[in-house]
């Protein structure tokens, strides 16, 4: 069991800071792998992590505050395992490789339900599930495509970008899909209608990652050049607002609240950033210099999950984020902030959570 002790430091409140000191935080143990995790997945109703790996093998581990145990190996993959998902019932994990293959295993049996060997031209880059029988893949030269698994090929084939799609996402109503791109664009696609609606202008840097916040108004997108591009729904044409300050690539990240995401960067670092106000609310953890290539949330939304190049898992405690106030007239500092970081015993320096930017 590791345990971390923090300090968070609030927005400021008519011009004061308000600080809230935490008992002792215990978060499982870190999770060493033989390989580099591309992609974490969490169970939607268990302490349950799924790990794809470079080598195309594809783990499951419990997690707890007592032990953590890898409870089933899977090799169905002949090269390095991109995305995993878990189905919304749990019952199901999704894989897609560079391979070109995507597998629907059963997660009590571990015997694969469904298999597309060949199902793009182009090694597959990211996956998105969207419902019990329909999924959506997309490949390193931009092809997008959607699945039924109760058929033997895709409803719906779209190629609109002219790079690798990095990531996706789906609206509530299970509607609209949305695609980044590494060309620089966001693209909507109307699924029910199996159709192309509008790409975004060039955002003259690759689109890496993507989370929806503000209680579906908003969609931010991470970018090669650190930026947070934020678009409003339905308005895909341009941006609304622009974030900077990451010193790296934005790789991936997670929303927490329906106002703070967690983003992981190419220079290691896992922050915690609030959308509208735009604000860098401190560092959550690192993984010294190595790459940021997963972040997940655990099923209650109380631990947040990282992956990195040094071929760890790790656990970090965000149940209280929800605390932090952002005071909206409060002025952004501009200028490097040198970053406050978790030590290795897990203690975290003064003004954790004070507003910080990128080195």
């Amino acid at each position: 069991m590791e345990e971390r002790n923090r300090q968070i430091q609030h927005g400021s409140v008519q011009g004061k800071k308000t600080c809230v000191t935490l008992t002792t935080i215990s978060v499982p143990k870190t999770i060493e792998c033989e390989e580099v995790v591309l992609s974490l997945s969490v169970h939607p109703n268990e302490d349950v992590v799924a790990c794809g790996q470079i080598d195309g093998n594809v783990l499951l581990y419990s997690f707890s505050l007592e032990e953590n145990k890898k409870t089933l190996t899977l090799s169905h993959h002949k090269k390095s395992c991109r995305a995993v998902v878990f189905s919304e019932d749990g019952q199901s994990l999704c894989t897609v490789s560079k391979d070109k293959s995507i597998q629907v295993v059963d997660v009590n049996t571990g015997t694969v339900k469904f298999r597309f060997k060949k199902a793009h031209e182009s090694p597959i880059y990211s996956l998105l599930v969207i419902s019990e029988n329909i999924l959506a893949t997309g490949d390193d030269d931009g092809q997008l495509k959607v699945w039924d698994l109760r058929k033997d090929k895709a409803i719906m084939e779209m190629k609109e970008s002219e790079d690798f799609i990095s990531d996706m996402v789906i609206d509530n109503d299970k509607k609209i899909l949305l695609a980044t791109s590494g060309d620089g664009t966001l693209s909507a696609f109307n699924i029910r209608r199996r159709r192309f609606d509008l790409q975004s202008e060039n955002m003259n840097s690759e689109m890496l990652s993507m989370s929806v916040c503000k209680r579906g108004r908003k969609v931010v997108c991470g970018t090669g050049d650190g930026i947070m591009n934020i678009f409003n729904w339905s308005e895909w044409g341009n941006i609304s607002d622009r974030f900077p300050g990451h010193p790296l690539s934005i790789d991936c990240m997670v929303p927490i609240t329906e106002d703070v995401l967690c983003t992981g960067s190419l220079d290691g670092i896992i922050r915690a950033v609030h959308v509208l106000p735009n604000r860098f609310l401190g560092v959550i953890g690192e993984h010294e210099d190595n790459p940021i290539e997963s972040l997940a949330v655990s099923n209650d939304g109380s631990l947040l999950l990282s992956s990195s190049h040094d071929q760890k898992i790790k656990f970090w405690n965000v149940s209280d984020i929800d605390q932090i106030e952002v005071d909206p007239r409060e002025k952004v500092k501009r200028g490097k902030t040198k970053h406050k970081k978790l030590n290795t015993t897990g203690a975290v320096q003064d003004d954790f959570f004070a507003n910080l930017v990128g080195d």
